[in-house]
């Protein structure tokens, strides 16, 4: 209930200039009365004051900003109800400076099968993505506090992966077995995936999503805004790709920078990093398990026989809600 009639906004409720009853301007937690609502209560039966019922107010759609590696995501928990996101709305939080921004965002919904959960996938120009590492490693690291464990599995466009927390508190996510064959990643037609016909012979990946990684000798001095754009869109990628750009930078160790399908430059990707891993070990270049140096930090790699795993930093940085006013523009 709130009192109307002349009065102006305090701390906690309102200064009533009618019948001499209600809250004093500033009252702070030990002279406001137990309730808000009691001070509305003794205001409504003062002469001359009208009382109205507070309509309800939408609270908006909640939301988490995180990053890993500084590959950073909106993360949406849609469990227990109908998924929001469309290709309208990621558009729109997508934006930097009209929306929240990211580099992906990944739903959360509940998964009527073996999983804990499912996890969707959106690019910043709106379109699906198929994986995501570093937001699977937010998001699992998110669930793993929700859900008091310290392993569990989600189900993604990819199929359903694992996630464990290692005795040092680091989260590895499992990204399966990395696809090979042309038809799987998917190219145009039946060429050698380890060497591309295309200058300094890329090699192409799938890790549930394409990926075209260069081997050059100092991905530090590349410039994926420059050289990633035309090679996202070559001809050899039905989909489009993700592409790498990475050096040797010592035993085991790279050096990678990226341009992500769909979204840009980024400072990290974690199916990128897998994908490189991948491609450097195939090329005699590295072992099974690999350190890479990329533009936010470092992740870690490990090709185990039941799939690629990897690992990197988490951060939560801020939880909020998205206004009502904001998912109409977006024709959510």
């Amino acid at each position: 209930m709130k009192a109307v009639g002349g009065g102006q906004g305090g701390n906690r409720g309102v200064l009533a200039k009618s019948g001499g009853v209600g809250y004093r301007a500033g009252m702070d937690e030990t002279t406001a009365p137990d309730r808000p609502d009691d001070g509305a209560a003794l205001l409504a039966t003062a002469p001359g004051v009208a009382a109205v019922v507070e309509p309800a107010r939408d609270p908006g759609t909640a939301f988490y900003k995180m990053h890993g590696a500084g590959n950073d995501f909106v993360v949406i928990d849609s469990r227990g109800r109908a998924p929001v996101t469309t290709e309208a709305l990621a558009r729109a939080l997508g934006d930097r400076h009209r929306g929240v921004g990211f580099d992906q965002l990944a739903e959360i919904r509940d998964d009527a099968g073996l999983a804990d959960f499912a996890l969707d996938f959106w690019n910043a120009d709106g379109s699906r993505a198929g994986a995501c590492g570093n937001a699977s490693r937010c998001v699992a690291s998110l669930m793993m506090e929700a859900l008091g464990t310290d392993k569990l599995r989600f189900r993604t466009a990819r199929g359903i992966l694992l996630a464990e927390r290692d005795e040092g508190g680091r989260v590895w996510v499992n990204m399966g077995a990395p696809q090979m064959g042309w038809q799987a990643i998917p190219l145009a037609r039946a060429i050698d995936p380890l060497r591309l016909p295309r200058p300094g012979l890329p090699v192409a990946v799938g890790m549930g999503n394409p990926h075209m990684v260069h081997i050059v000798p100092d991905a530090g001095a590349v410039d994926p805004a420059r050289d990633g754009p035309r090679h996202e869109r070559d001809a050899l990628f039905p989909e489009g790709t993700n592409v790498e750009f990475v050096s040797v930078a010592g035993p085991d160790r790279l050096r990678m920078r990226v341009w992500e399908r769909g979204t840009g430059v980024t400072l990290a990707c974690g199916s990128g990093a897998c994908a490189s891993a991948v491609a450097a070990h195939l090329r005699g270049l590295t072992g099974r398990r690999v350190v890479l140096d990329l533009d936010g930090g470092v992740l870690e790699v490990d090709w185990r026989e039941d799939g690629i795993w990897f690992t990197g930093p988490v951060a939560a940085v801020f939880d909020g809600r998205l206004s009502p006013a904001f998912l109409a523009g977006a024709g959510s």
